[in-house]
């Protein structure tokens, strides 16, 4: 069965997009999944946490979305996460340009990953917080969005800019697109703050919330400088635990059981 593709996204930045993906990645390879993490930030946040040093990257999503190599070309192996990276730096950020000009440009990755998603169970897509074309890219890739958020007033808006966008990208290119579910990250419980936007998240997108949350944990925040996801850095803080919670209700969220 050709592999769940899942764009993590959220046009607001600071929510933990890419600690959601690398953490998640590892937590799937864990329960025995076989997972592919696509970096498809400029920053190669994803990359460096995965333990990939993106200087020394000279093919990657940026020569896929070109069309100058192939997806399996480009692959390189998270030592401590056990998922394979399509890997991004810098360079990325000039594929805006030169994709302007270009036929079916917002298909690029789609395509792309239609060669190697028989090898998967799980893609997990890594976009950047401003809508462009490498996001749009992403999204029309993908069959789900998960969305990570902080449970604050501002955070409320950026859903609301996401699901605007992702109208649009299914009226013009992809009908099968939907929420996925939503990850609380960052979370504090005794706020009352994040009580009231639970409140708001359940009232405005039922059945849409993942019961699962995460915490600011500083082992999460630590793990990345170590190029490493928190599973291999710290296997029993409480941030590693969470996302091996979230890793199971995914394998059981309806529209992903493999």
């Amino acid at each position: 069965m050709s592999a769940h593709i899942i764009a993590v996204a959220n046009q607001k930045g600071g929510v933990g997009k890419t600690t959601t993906v690398v953490n998640l990645a590892a937590s799937l390879v864990h329960k025995g999944k076989r997972v592919l993490v696509v970096d498809l930030d400029p920053q190669g946040n994803a990359t460096t946490g995965s333990g990939i040093n993106k200087g020394n990257i000279s093919q990657g999503v940026y020569t896929v979305l070109l069309g100058e190599t192939e997806v399996a070309e480009c692959l390189q192996h998270s030592k401590h996460g056990g998922y394979d990276v399509l890997p991004a730096n810098r360079a990325l950020a000039g594929a805006e340009v030169e994709l302007v000009q270009e036929l079916a440009r917002e298909m690029r990755l789609k395509n792309a990953l239609a060669a190697v998603a028989d090898n998967y169970d799980y893609i997990l897509i890594d976009c950047p917080p401003t809508l462009t074309l490498l996001t749009i890219n992403g999204l029309v890739a993908a069959e789900h969005i998960m969305v990570p958020m902080v449970c604050e007033y501002y955070a409320l808006e950026g859903i609301s800019d996401l699901v605007a966008t992702l109208r649009k990208i299914r009226q013009a290119v992809n009908p099968k697109l939907d929420i996925l579910g939503i990850v609380r990250t960052l979370y504090d419980a005794r706020s009352l703050l994040a009580q009231q936007v639970d409140e708001q998240l359940e009232k405005y997108f039922p059945r849409k919330v993942f019961a699962t949350t995460i915490p600011r944990n500083i082992r999460l925040a630590e793990a990345p400088s170590h190029g490493m996801p928190a599973l291999a850095y710290d296997p029993k803080a409480r941030g590693t635990l969470a996302y091996l919670d979230l890793a199971d209700e995914l394998l059981a969220w309806p529209g992903t059981r493999s």
